[in-house]
């Protein structure tokens, strides 16, 4: 894997090891703080494990590329997640082929480190890994109220192409039952 590094030198990109998986799974945390607009709460110890589990599977698979960004005195201060998605063509007249997408599913860089190039660096890394993969659609998701993330993901040509809802069983229950 290639090392990126800003003009300054002041951060590098590699990819993870075992040993940087707390931090990550800290960045995840506070990623989905962010997202949802909370203050910092503290995560179970079965979803802190189930996490570890799921970035450890991801250190060895081919399929998938987590990499990290670190700053001058060797703190993690960024990370990012892509994986293939395969799916086979679903049309008759299609033959066999196979599908690809790249699946952008976590990137995070630590606020105080924002605006310094870190997003575009670790960018850069997943999107080479897509092309090697033979990847030319990437995908990813992000919240509607996460303006940060629409400026940044519409900057680099990301366009809207669906609307993903989400409903808690019981308010569906309850509009279920008024409709009888």
């Amino acid at each position: 894997m290639v090392i990126t590094r800003d003009n300054a030198g002041n951060f590098r990109i590699r990819k993870a090891v075992q040993a940087d998986l707390p931090v990550l799974v800290d960045f995840l945390a506070r990623l989905a703080l962010h997202v949802a607009g909370e203050p910092p709460h503290t995560l179970k110890k079965e979803e802190r494990k189930r996490l570890m589990a799921t970035l450890r599977s991801s250190l060895s698979d081919p399929g998938k590329l987590l990499v990290v960004a670190e700053a001058g005195d060797a703190r993690l201060v960024g990370m990012g997640y892509l994986y293939v998605w395969r799916n086979q063509g679903i049309w008759e007249q299609s033959g066999d082929i196979e599908c690809k997408s790249g699946i952008i599913d976590d990137v995070w860089v630590e606020p105080n480190f924002r605006k310094l190039g870190v997003s575009s660096a670790i960018l850069r890394e997943l999107v080479a890994f897509a092309e090697s993969q033979g990847i030319d659609e990437l995908i990813l998701e992000y919240a509607a109220s996460n303006k940060e993330a629409a400026a940044t993901w519409s900057k680099l040509g990301f366009k809207p192409t669906g609307v993903r809802a989400a409903a808690f069983t019981t308010v569906v229950q309850s509009a279920l039952a008024k409709r009888r």
